[in-house]
């Protein structure tokens, strides 16, 4: 691993770089009672964690027009990075901050938060933290509005910027009923209508459908050619990738651990620790035997089904939903069955009513047309406990989930509401706590964490509640490789889970974790088998925007290899 620490001589010689970042240290710091008022905490850490620096000694310049990928595990500090370069540390949260960072030749520490937000815009993690207005137009006004941008001038670019993205038929839509991918999609245009000269985007394909990526690397690649610098937070390697970026910058535990090109990164980075393109992967096993275990065994590997004349686990009957008497149907006659044993992707463009169906399962949503059917009974005809006991659903954003005081209490409210006896609770706490490697933050509060440790934390206290059937949306946003591969191999070997489904727009997840795939579009169920069979269909695929990744042509040659 190799690093390399910026000093200012290098700014000295040139035109000011369009961020230059020297030895830049960051720790959060609990609120004090002399704290300026009107100043918020963005992370409550307890006073026996405020030594733990959260970044550290972190250096790097970048050119006008250059774009660069930060990789790293969950929690390893690239969100709160992005924060000291968009101003929100140190205005928001508070802390000890050293270092240096200058944008375009301005010192950060001059500049208020407005001054930033015409230099600097960030396109967060979580879009639910982002949006704030009522509708898409409204929601992508809001920055320009708070700048009093002139009228004109707002609705020019407020439709430029739904044109470029294809957003005009969400144009008067209400934001609450967007997909997660849409909403993260309003996200990027409320961003591109501000038109800072350097662009940060953490995770920004983590909710996308193959077209929607598309349409924003065509974006980000738009922004590069016209001088503006972009910095990409991904742990969805081999798609940040694709836009070729100038520079790579790989942190764990606060640290940088290699700043350098992108040919270089692919060199020295550990394919059990990163998701690389899979040409990547196979250099860097010593022989191919090696390479194919690793690649394959956790394919060949899945928890035995049950015998599958048993009663299905979750049916799904001609189910068809409409939010509102008047309002347009979202599923049109689903119709499919969840064996016991089975782990199941539910694959399908932004908006195809994937997230619409599984809420049909749990009762937060009841079919207008159809039925449900749980273990054979009607899902209309039980509680929400009754529910609560046999299906447990993990929503896309970990925000919708989380209120507990300390990551501990957050595990464990499951388990107490279902009147679990103290040592069956404390047993299942602790195990789930272990399984999504969270048990280190029991006593923290879940709003200290990152979004993918949120994330793991939401997962965790769904499973403490002991469910035979999980119901995950989105599991692998925000996580890094490796903690995705374990708690999916973790979810799938236990014994007491009948049946696993979980919606993604990750086909390398459903490649390696699933017997079967079901693909949804326009609220249709489109496609139902094997992944490789029905995912070995290109027309198909680009129906339901989904793009073939460098595993699923090296599985298909494979196969056809063998044939």
């Amino acid at each position: 691993m190799t690093t390399r620490s910026t000093t200012t001589d290098d700014i000295n010689t040139a035109a000011p770089a369009a961020i230059f970042v020297d030895k830049l240290s960051f720790r959060y710091r609990s609120l004090d009672d002399d704290d300026p008022p009107g100043r918020k905490v963005g992370k409550n850490i307890a006073a026996s964690e405020e030594e733990a620096y959260a970044i550290e000694e972190i250096s790097f310049t970048l050119a006008q027009g250059e774009l660069m990928l930060i990789a790293g595990p969950s929690g390893c500090g690239k969100s709160t990075l992005i924060k000291c370069l968009n101003g929100l540390i140190p205005n928001s949260y508070h802390g000890t901050l050293t270092g240096e960072i200058r944008l375009e030749g301005s010192a950060t520490q001059k500049l208020s938060l407005r001054d930033l937000a015409k230099i600097v815009g960030t396109m967060l993690q979580d879009p639910d933290k982002q949006i704030v207005a009522s509708t898409v137009q409204q929601e992508i006004a809001f920055g320009l509005e708070n700048l009093n941008t002139p009228r004109a001038e707002m609705h020019r670019r407020v439709d430029d910027a739904l044109q470029l993205l294809r957003l005009e038929k969400q144009k008067e839509q209400a934001t609450f009923a967007l997909s997660g991918g849409q909403r993260q999609q309003v996200a990027a245009a409320g961003l591109l209508v501000m038109e800072p000269s350097i662009y940060l985007f953490d995770e920004p394909f983590a909710n996308l459908d193959a077209r929607a990526v598309d349409m924003l690397e065509e974006l980000i690649a738009r922004l590069r050619s016209r001088g503006h610098t972009v910095i990409i937070v991904e742990h969805r390697v081999e798609e940040a990738l694709r836009l070729h970026p100038d520079k790579v910058l790989l942190m764990r535990e606060g640290r940088q651990v290699f700043f350098g090109n992108t040919d270089d990164f692919l060199a020295i980075a550990d394919p059990t620790q990163i998701k690389l393109p899979i040409e990547s992967t196979l250099r860097a096993y010593n022989d191919a035997a090696q390479a194919r275990e690793a690649l394959l065994c956790p394919i060949t590997t899945r928890r035995s089904s049950a015998d599958t004349s048993n009663e299905p686990a979750l049916a799904f009957e001609n189910v068809h939903y409409r939010y509102s008497s008047y309002g347009e149907e979202i599923l049109h006659g689903i119709s499919f069955q969840v064996r016991p044993g089975e782990t199941i992707a539910l694959l399908g463009p932004n908006g195809a009513g994937k997230t619409t169906l599984v809420k049909q399962a749990l009762g937060l949503l009841r079919p207008t047309q159809g039925n449900v059917r749980l273990y054979g009974k009607d899902t209309r005809k039980l509680s929400v406990a009754e529910l609560a006991t046999r299906i447990g659903y993990v929503f896309q954003s970990p925000g919708a989930m989380l209120f507990a005081p300390t990551v501990k209490k957050e595990v464990s409210f499951g388990p107490q509401n279902l009147r679990f006896l103290p040592e069956r609770l404390k047993q299942a706490v602790q195990e789930a706590e272990e399984a999504l490697n969270i048990a280190q933050f029991a006593e923290r509060s879940p709003f200290a964490l990152s979004f993918g440790q949120q994330k793991r934390v939401s997962i965790a206290s769904v499973l403490s509640m002991q469910g035979k059937i999980l119901l995950l949306d989105e599991p692998t946003a925000g996580q890094d490789y490796r903690s995705y591969i374990s708690f999916m191999e973790y979810l799938r070997q236990l014994p007491e889970l009948d049946a696993l489904l979980f919606i993604t727009h990750d086909l390398d997840l459903a490649l390696r974790f699933t017997q079967r795939v079901i693909l949804l579009r326009d609220g249709n169920l489109v496609a139902d088998g094997p992944p490789l069979s029905v995912l070995a269909d290109p027309e198909l695929l680009e129906s339901c925007n989904l793009r073939p990744t460098s595993l699923l042509h090296y599985l298909l040659s494979e196969q056809n290899a063998v044939a």
